[in-house]
């Protein structure tokens, strides 16, 4: 697979708390550059993203982010508000305790919350592979597919771990044909990327690859 053809499914990240505006600016010169999917970025960046990129780059944020223990009422409410500032896709943490607990009716009626609040935008379900055992993420397919969410993702990059192949592997396996799969989280190759995609990943979420294509000279 092309290098720019990886890229251009990949999300171009960059979610540290100290990231700056001028950060920012830079993170979306290099996915116009490379034709990235989109950026994401923390929400307090999204209106001046939105405003630099205009209809040329879609711009994605997260909620609940990274614990995901926010109540479904903020969860909301931050999609919401990221939505007015311009975010064109959303990804939200879902709350990891509620699917340690089993709590399935819970965890659904969250995502649909969230899901009403962001019609017509992309959702993407973060549900933290690294801290959930197999059944668990098994269960999330089906309450992800139930939910109208357009994506399930693997990790936030904050936690213990990111996207594996075992996981990507089993998330394209368990969800229903209309939710697609992001893997997210220590993607550091271009090797990676591609088993990703091959095992089933619509999306990539990464922070490294473009900055490897430029080192590369592959521009």
């Amino acid at each position: 697979m092309e290098i720019r053809e990886i890229i251009r499914r990949c999300d171009h990240t960059l979610l540290r708390p100290e990231a700056s505006a001028a950060d920012i600016v830079r993170l979306c010169d290099e996915a116009l550059r490379w034709n990235a999917a989109s950026v994401c970025i923390p929400p307090c960046h999204v209106a001046g993203a939105k405003g630099y990129v205009g209809g040329d780059l879609a711009v994605c944020t997260v909620i609940g982010f990274p614990n995901g223990y926010a109540t479904p009422k903020v969860k909301a409410f931050e999609a919401q508000d990221a939505i007015r500032n311009g975010a064109d896709e959303i990804d939200m943490v879902a709350n990891i305790a509620m699917i340690r607990d089993a709590c399935w009716d819970s965890v659904l009626d969250e995502i649909k919350t969230v899901r009403a609040f962001t019609e017509g935008h992309v959702l993407k379900v973060i549900i933290e592979t690294c801290l959930l055992t197999d059944e668990e993420k098994r269960m999330m397919c089906g309450v992800v597919s139930a939910s109208g969410a357009d994506y399930i993702k693997t990790s936030t990059g904050f936690s213990t771990g990111g996207a594996t192949r075992e996981d990507v592997r089993l998330l394209r396996e368990c969800c229903e044909a209309h939710v697609k799969v992001k893997a997210s989280g220590g993607i550091s190759s271009f090797e990676d990327a591609e088993a990703f995609l091959s095992l089933g990943a619509d999306r990539l979420g990464t922070s490294r690859l473009i900055p490897l294509a430029e080192a590369m000279g592959k521009g």
